[in-house]
C-alpha cells in the first residue's frame, strides 16, 4: 500500500483525502515510479471540480518526477534506477509511488534536477507548441501572454526573449509585473486596474497583436480579441477564470477575419516522436540556460488542498510543486 490524494466525488478542496491505496505490479508496457516530486497545474483543479470529468474514486495530478523501481515483463528501454519524469497519460501523480505508462515516460537529462523535471515539463511541453507549432512565433514579433508571472508564464517570457520575440504580459499584481519583468517580459499589464487591450495597441502602434495566448479565459476572451490585428489568431489554452461562453463565429468576422483555436497538450505529444520532440527541445533550452524553472511553492503531498488553494486564488507565483 501506499499514500495518495484521492477524491471520490468532485467539488472544492474538501473532497480531497489521504489515503492508502494498492499499486500493485506493473504490467506490459508500464513502470513503478517512485516520486521524487510532483507538478502541481490548473487541470488538477479541473478534475477535482468535475470541469474535466474523470472516473471516480480517482488519484488526481498528471506530472510527476522519480526513480523507477520495477518495470513490466516487456518493457526495454527503462530499467529500475532511472531517474524518469511524465505529464499526462491520465491522472494518478498525487501518490508516493505508481504505475506509469512507458508510453508518456521520458528519461530527466543529467543536470536537470527531479524537481525542475516534475515543475517545469507539462507547462515547458506547453509552451513548446503553442510557440513552435500552434503559432510559430518569429523573431521581432511582439505577442501577449496572459498570466505572465505564472508557472507557464514564466517558462515563455524566458523562452520568448532568447529567440528574439517582445511579450506584453498581463499580470494581477505590481509585484508579479517585476517578476515577469525580471524573466523577460517586455512590457507588463497590471490587469486589475488598467484596460489591457487599449494598452496592448498603445504599445504596438495601434495594430495589435499577431497572437495571444490565453490560459485565464472567460474574464479576459472580450479583451484578448480586442487586442488583436486583422488575421490574427486566438489561442485560448485554459479557463482559470472559467470557461469561456458560447460564442457566434460572426464576432471573429467583425473584430477583423481572426482566426481561433483551442489546443491541447494531450493532442500535440500524442505521437511519440511528438512527445520527445517537445521534451527535447525543454531539455535544451533548460540545460544551456536560456529557460530557468521557478519553483516558488512546495508542499508536502498531505498538504494537496492547501495547494490547490494557492493556485485557485491566483496566490502563487511560477511552479507549484509536491513533496512525497
Amino acid at each position: 500500500m501506499t499514500k495518495a490524494i484521492r477524491i471520490h466525488e468532485t467539488g472544492g478542496t474538501e473532497v480531497l483525502r489521504w489515503e492508502s491505496v494498492d499499486v500493485g505490479a506493473p504490467g506490459n508496457g508500464q513502470v513503478a515510479v517512485r516520486h521524487t516530486a510532483i507538478g502541481v497545474n490548473y487541470i488538477d483543479t479541473y478534475h477535482r471540480t468535475g470541469l474535466y470529468p474523470v472516473p471516480l474514486p480517482a488519484v488526481l495530478g498528471v506530472e510527476g518526477a522519480g526513480v523507477i523501481e520495477e518495470v513490466g515483463p516487456d518493457v526495454k528501454d527503462f530499467k529500475p534506477g532511472d531517474r524518469v519524469a511524465y505529464a499526462g497519460g491520465g491522472p494518478g501523480a498525487y501518490s508516493e509511488r505508481r504505475l506509469v505508462s512507458t508510453a508518456v515516460l521520458l528519461k530527466i537529462p543529467d543536470g536537470i534536477s527531479d524537481r525542475d523535471a516534475a515543475a517545469g515539463l507539462l507547462q515547458g511541453m506547453t509552451v513548446q507548441f503553442l510557440i513552435r507549432r500552434t503559432y510559430p512565433v518569429k523573431a521581432g514579433e511582439t505577442v501577449l501572454w496572459h498570466a505572465a508571472a505564472g508557472g507557464v508564464g514564466l517558462i515563455a517570457c524566458q523562452w520568448l526573449k532568447s529567440i528574439g520575440v517582445n511579450v506584453i504580459g498581463t499580470v494581477g499584481s505590481d509585484e508579479k509585473a517585476e517578476l515577469a519583468k525580471a524573466n523577460g517580459c517586455a512590457h507588463t499589464i497590471v490587469y486589475t486596474r488598467e484596460d489591457f487591450a487599449k494598452r496592448v495597441r498603445e504599445l504596438t502602434g495601434g495594430e495589435g497583436v499577431p497572437v495571444v495566448f490565453d490560459s485565464v479565459g472567460k474574464t479576459t476572451w472580450e479583451g484578448s480579441l480586442n487586442s488583436l490585428k486583422p488575421m490574427g489568431l486566438m489561442v485560448s489554452f485554459g479557463n482559470a477564470s472559467g470557461a469561456v461562453e458560447p460564442i457566434s463565429v460572426g464576432q471573429l468576422a467583425a473584430k477583423g477575419s481572426l482566426f481561433l483555436t483551442r489546443p491541447a497538450l494531450a493532442t500535440y505529444v500524442a505521437k511519440r516522436p511528438d512527445l520527445e520532440r517537445a521534451a527535447n527541445e525543454l531539455f535544451d533550452v533548460i540545460g544551456d540556460g536560456s529557460v530557468k524553472i521557478t519553483v516558488n511553492q512546495s508542499f508536502p503531498l498531505a498538504e494537496a488542498a492547501q495547494a490547490h488553494r494557492a493556485l485557485e486564488s491566483r496566490g502563487t507565483t511560477g511552479a507549484t510543486i509536491l513533496l512525497p
